[in-house]
């Protein structure tokens, strides 16, 4: 148990900073986003569970063995076991573990219940300012009457495609159908909630320790995605140059749009190959052994030493 901690707390150190420095920076997850959002997905989790785990196991030195060989149960014998100093350090990291615990959760609902807010908001408008019934072909397409090429969705139960009458009307109907299968992609594949949960966890840390790497790749990750799924309805060429049309698209916040600042990368990523089996299938066993190996090698040996000292009580 006394390598536990340190193991615990190197691995979330590692996989908090320098894994998503070295992925934000690599190319390959052009090739296969879908692997690359796993791995993402994968290395968040480990550096959470991680960094519990350390904390945890440093708190569960309170259970030391006292004079009779049973785990103490009282802070008055954990003290005369442990001594004060050591005493008042383990209950403070254990504190300082529910403490970030808590704010992740707090993080997580405060999100969670702000962005919904937002979209039924947004949703009541384009539900009120839409343009063209007739030239609606869905129920959840909105036109919205702007010269500008916009094009977003809002996810939810009630989900929305919205679309400008600057973009109905100057895309080519091969344009507008690339424009609308991506933005049902996102809607079909609720990648509303993956932004979320690394929404939560980036605004969970404080300003000093946080980084935007992992969030900012997994934007780009789902839109990539999306252009795949696109892709499959149309081909490249119509959604490349719907996305050159509509690269100045904006969207509120809780809403996903077509356009934005990682746009050129998207369309030069039309122009060559997309998909690489190899790629994927090491992206997929790192994910996998991101979170097993330490599970197996750290946390089944720290509960059976637990278990055995909770079994003497």
């Amino acid at each position: 148990m006394d390598v536990t901690a340190p193991v615990f707390a190197g691995l979330a150190l590692f996989l908090a900073g320098p894994a998503p420095a070295l992925l934000s920076r690599a190319t390959w997850p052009y090739r296969s986003p879908r692997a690359a959002l796993v791995l993402w997905q994968a290395i968040a989790l480990a550096a959470v569970l991680s960094a519990f785990g350390s904390g945890l196991a440093i708190a569960s030195r309170l259970l030391v063995p006292g004079s009779d060989g049973r785990p103490t149960t009282t802070p008055s014998k954990e003290i005369d076991a442990l001594g004060l100093p050591i005493w008042l350090a383990l209950v403070t990291v254990f504190a300082l573990t529910l403490l970030i615990g808590a704010r992740l959760i707090w993080s997580v609902v405060r999100v969670g219940i702000h962005t919904r807010r937002r979209r039924a908001h947004h949703r009541m408008l384009v539900d009120l300012l839409d343009q063209s019934a007739v030239q609606r072909s869905s129920a959840d397409i909105r036109v919205l009457a702007s010269t500008e090429p916009i094009a977003y969705c809002l996810p939810g139960l009630r989900r929305r495609v919205v679309l400008s009458q600057g973009t109905v009307t100057n895309l080519t109907d091969e344009e507008l159908t690339a424009i609308v299968s991506h933005e049902r992609s996102h809607l079909r594949a609720r990648h509303d909630l993956v932004l979320e949960a690394f929404t939560a966890a980036h605004e969970a840390f404080p300003r000093v320790v946080r980084s935007k790497s992992a969030l900012d790749s997994v934007k780009l990750l789902i839109e990539l995605l999306a252009d795949d799924s696109a892709v499959k309805v149309t081909g490249p060429t119509p959604l490349a140059r719907a996305l050159v049309a509509c690269c100045n698209s904006t969207a509120p916040q809780g809403a996903m749009a077509v356009g934005g600042p990682t746009t050129l990368i998207r369309i030069q990523r039309l122009a060559g190959p997309i998909g690489d089996l190899r790629i994927a299938s090491v992206a997929y066993l790192a994910a996998l052994a991101i979170l097993v190996v330490p599970t197996m090698a750290v946390a089944i040996p720290w509960l059976t030493e637990l278990s055995r000292l909770i079994s003497r009580a």
